[in-house]
């Protein structure tokens, strides 16, 4: 049996998979800044690391799974600010909104999910001790700031080199700084903002020694899996091994996973950019029962590591492909007890998933066996495909009720519903009385309604939808 491989950021390369702790992973990933709904791309990252923490589960290892809450931080305020309401009240609620499109992308919850303002002790604590080894200064403007200079190595996560950044003017200057390329720790109070006491003065944590905090407090000083987006290689992802080592002085992260960029046509999908969809518009856009897995499915098809276009065909097509290993479900319900594991199709599978989680051959080897589901009508292998799907978080909801999707079915008519299965039966009674321009008028009713309907051998139909 092939042994997990992971594509390291840090050393940019597939890597055997060693945890610290034998049979036991800590992974933590950042999570949301709770100000708004989040997008797609964001769900796009939090859907493929459900799928890593499912897959190592499957795999036999112990997981504790982090995943934050940033619930301070400029945006929020102005937020809050813009919208007249207290910043806990739109953290709460944001908070509340970003359970809900979990549940409904089927991700598991995480283990621990740290919020920012419960963890200032700690990060004043890890402050500090940057300030004790020389690390971390005090600027005229009462801001405490991290001296990147003074930390040797940084640059190495994202291969970006101290000078270069400086020429190419990426940092904004401060006059309070030493280096323009230093970033803040602790941010000095400010009218309006939410604050709390230290040995620094008054004030709010900086954004990535949020998630060092975090991270160290749950998982340890060092611990074997950080993920994010892309995006967060640099700067945070940077800063925080610059801010945990420099205070540790030990490996902070042993693999570093980053999940590539959901485009919108040319351009990431980016809030700032104004050209994104939000993932519950996108749900709620889709079939009631099917939506969430959909767009899971849809989110996980390329492999993590590649840039994915967001389109409607493509969603729809994603949505089809899904229909499809359901509909083989419900054809060939699966087996009573335990599948086969040793079938060479479940060997390729695991295969495919310990190299570097490789999605597209997985979804493959699923598609193949799907096929011969369907040729063999074979009960033990419909248990292998539910099984396979289920060790990635699929193909696990009751097939007739996913097919069927949403109970009330539009009937086009000023938002009335019609009875999908009274149509059924009353077409199966036209047929028997060979009425049969009446069971055509239901069939083409029906399929007006987006109903597919699927007439069996010895005269039984079953419906899905579109």
């Amino acid at each position: 049996m092939s042994s997990l491989a992971i594509y390291n950021t840090l050393t940019r390369r597939k890597e055997p998979f060693v945890p610290l702790v034998p049979g036991k992973v800590g992974l933590y990933v950042c999570g949301p800044t709770v100000y708004d709904f989040i997008h797609v791309g964001n769900a796009r990252t939090f859907s493929v690391f459900d799928l890593v923490v499912r897959w190592l589960r499957s795999s036999g290892y112990a997981v504790t799974y982090v995943r934050n809450i940033t619930d301070v931080d400029d945006k929020i305020m102005d937020r809050a600010r813009s919208r007249g309401e207290p910043i806990e009240a739109l953290t709460e609620r944001t908070v509340a909104a970003f359970a809900e499109d979990c549940a409904r992308l089927n991700l598991l919850a995480p283990d621990s999910e740290p919020r920012a303002t419960r963890y200032i002790g700690p990060m004043l604590e890890l402050i500090g001790v940057l300030e004790s080894k020389g690390l971390a200064y005090r600027g005229a403007n009462a801001d405490v700031y991290f001296s990147v200079r003074d930390f040797p190595g940084y640059g190495k996560l994202s291969r970006r080199n101290l000078d270069d950044l400086r020429a190419g003017e990426r940092v904004a200057v401060e006059a309070a700084k030493r280096d323009p390329l230093d970033f803040v720790l602790w941010k000095a109070a400010k009218p309006g903002e939410p604050s709390w006491p230290s040995v620094f003065g008054a004030g709010r944590p900086g954004w990535h020694i949020e998630c060092s905090a975090m991270s160290c407090r749950e998982l340890g000083e060092t611990f074997d899996i950080h993920g994010g987006g892309w995006d967060l290689q640099f700067p945070h992802h940077e800063n925080e091994i610059a801010q945990s080592e420099g205070a540790h002085e030990k490996p902070f992260v042993n693999v570093w996973m980053h999940s590539a960029f959901l485009n919108m046509g040319d351009e990431k999908m980016s809030k700032s950019l104004c050209n994104f969809f939000t993932t519950r518009e996108v749900i709620e856009s889709l079939d009631p029962v099917q939506g969430g897995e959909q767009l899971r499915f849809f989110l996980l098809r390329g492999h993590y590591r590649s840039e994915l276009a967001f389109t409607r065909e493509l969603l729809e097509d994603a949505g089809n492909t899904l229909r499809g290993f359901y509909t083989a479900l419900r054809e060939v319900p699966p087996g009573e007890g335990e599948a086969d594991r040793s079938h060479p199709l479940a060997a390729r599978f695991r295969d495919a998933m310990n190299d570097d989680f490789d999605t597209p051959v997985a979804f493959a080897v699923l598609h193949e066996l799907r096929a011969e589901v369907n040729r063999t009508r074979s009960p033990a292998l419909a248990g292998l495909l539910k099984a396979l799907g289920g060790t990635i978080g699929f193909l696990q909801a009751d097939p007739e009720a996913f097919l069927k999707g949403g109970v009330s079915i539009d009937a086009g008519k000023g938002g009335a519903t019609i009875d999908v299965d009274a149509l059924v039966a009353e077409r199966a009674a036209a047929k028997r009385a060979r009425d049969f321009a009446r069971a055509d008028a239901i069939r083409a009713q029906l399929d007006s309604a987006g109903i597919v309907l699927e007439d069996k051998p010895g005269g039984a139909t079953e419906w899905r939808k579109k």
